[in-house]
This record gives structure tokens, sequence and C-alpha cells, in this order.
């Protein structure tokens, strides 16, 4: 059994970590012009999807609301607070700044998730309509209206994408 869980861990994080690389694979097939590698690339993107749905579900990862929202905290919490500090050092240390720079921009954004998912908690049942806007280039996330510079990237108002 013990076993069996660590095989779905593992497949679980492969499927989603294919799901992210190849919608950016059919983003820059979509820049390069290549709109039907780039309808494959999201269709299997969707279909890694549904097999990383499937893991999680086998190895019971999926609780109540007030059970996820707390999950989400603490994994957001121990990336800002042990995970990232470590990685951006390393990063530094071994000369690679493009590297630190995207460890720092999601450090400082998995602080702010953390305190958004405090807030959903701490208001589950009688929470008013939120609108989110995400930065598309260093994922800080914001409520109800996007700034006019990203407080994390210094990026226009232009890139924050809004989710409903």
């Amino acid at each position: 059994m013990a076993k069996t869980i660590d095989n779905l861990k593992e497949a679980f994080a492969g499927e989603s970590q294919a799901n992210r690389k190849y919608l950016a694979f059919a983003k820059k097939a979509d820049g390069e012009g290549y709109p039907q590698a780039a309808r494959l690339f999201r269709a299997a993107a969707e279909a890694e999807t549904v097999h990383a749905h499937a893991h999680l579900a086998a190895m019971k990862g999926i609780g109540s609301t007030k059970d996820n929202l707390q999950a989400a905290v603490d994994g957001e919490t121990f990336e800002f607070t042990n995970m990232y500090p470590d990685m951006i050092k390393q990063a530094r240390k071994e000369g690679q700044e493009e590297a630190a720079i995207s460890f720092d921009n999601a450090n400082r954004g998995e602080a702010r998730h953390a305190d958004l998912y405090k807030k959903v908690l701490q208001n589950l049942g009688k929470e008013a309509k939120v609108v989110y806007h995400v930065c598309q280039v260093c994922g800080n996330t914001v409520e109800d209206s996007a700034p006019d510079i990203c407080p994390i990237c210094g990026s226009p108002k232009s890139k924050f994408k809004r989710i409903d």
C-alpha cells in the first residue's frame, strides 16, 4: 500500500508537470505560427489534468473545502518560508540570476497566496464575491483590481489577467 501511495504521488507530480509544460509548449507553438501543434499540446495538457486529478483522488488528496484551504495555506507557507529562500540563495551563489529572479517572484507570490487562502478560510461561507487579477509575468495575485504597477516585478497593469 505504501509503495502505491508513493507511486500515486510520483504520477500526480509527473502528470501535473506535463500539463504545465504542454501549455507552455502550446503558447510557444501559437507564437511561432503552428496552430495545429498548439491545439495538440493543449489537448494533451487537458488529458494530463484528467490523469492528475484521478491520481489525486485515488490517494485521497481532496478533502472538504475547509481542509483544502488549510492544506493550501500550509503548502504556500512551506514554499515561502522554507523552499524558495534556499533556492534563491543557491541560484545567486551559482550566478544564476534568471533563476534567482524566478524563485524570488514565486516566493513573494506564495506569501500573498497564503494570505489570500487564510482570508477565504476565515470567511468561508460568508465571503463576498472577490475578483482576482494575476500578473502574467510574476504570478502576483491581487484582489478586486490590478495595480497600475505590479509591486513584485514592476510590470504594468496590462500584464494582469482577470480571474472571475
